[in-house]
């Protein structure tokens, strides 16, 4: 086994080598965490397709265990912004990428992220009904409201008063790009698609605890 485990030990520092290449933010050593954290969670999948990376049960798991994520739709919907080939795995690039942009993006990067979430059906546009079936989901029903669509469909209206720059009654990413500059609270606006400081702070310590204490 120890032969196994050294040959796997290099094989990581190379990867984690050729990923701090090319993923912004981390370094050699924290991309080798990252990897060995990966490799960790996909665990002894009986399934042999493991090779293809953490599906979307596994990866939702960690966005609601880890993250403190609770809303499927939008769960939904960071998995397929990590998974950018489509081929429903997330590779260990692909994770490495992605959380590059959920613990250390820079603004620019996570309006870019936050308006792929948004944009369900990938046309480049959040529309009106995208707006609402978002507010719709996250928000949390009283079961006295009447009819609590009408509440909603306000909700949009407001928004797109906020948001709509152009005044073509949807947000095109110029739009999202310059409301989120202007105040970026509304960098969520439509649901929780990255994790809060205190989950950045708790995940950063125990996946890189290793090489802190070196």
């Amino acid at each position: 086994m120890a032969e196994m485990s050294a040959m796997n030990r290099k094989l990581i520092q190379n990867l984690a080598e050729t990923l701090s290449k090319q993923v912004k933010h981390f370094n050699k050593t924290e991309a080798e965490c990252l990897i060995r954290l990966f490799n960790g969670l996909l665990g002894d999948q009986s399934d042999r397709r493991v090779g293809n990376g953490l599906d979307r049960g596994k990866f939702r798991n960690i966005l609601h265990n880890t993250f403190g994520m609770t809303d499927d739709m939008i769960m939904d919907r960071v998995f397929r912004a990590f998974d950018k080939d489509n081929d429903s795995y997330v590779s260990v690039k692909e994770w490495i990428e992605g959380l590059s942009i959920f613990l250390r993006g820079t603004l620019d990067e996570k309006i870019k992220y936050c308006f792929d979430v948004y944009d369900l059906n990938g046309d480049g546009y959040i529309s009106r009904e995208e707006m609402f079936h978002m507010l719709k989901n996250s928000l949390i029903r009283q079961p006295t409201e009447e009819d609590p669509d009408e509440g909603i469909k306000d909700l949009v209206e407001i928004t797109l008063k906020k948001m709509d720059h152009d005044h073509d009654s949807r947000l095109s990413y110029a739009d999202f790009e310059k409301a989120v500059r202007d105040e970026n609270l509304l960098l969520e606006a439509f649901g929780t698609c990255l994790p809060d400081a205190k989950s950045i702070l708790e995940f950063e310590q125990h996946a890189f605890q290793d090489t802190l204490e070196h």
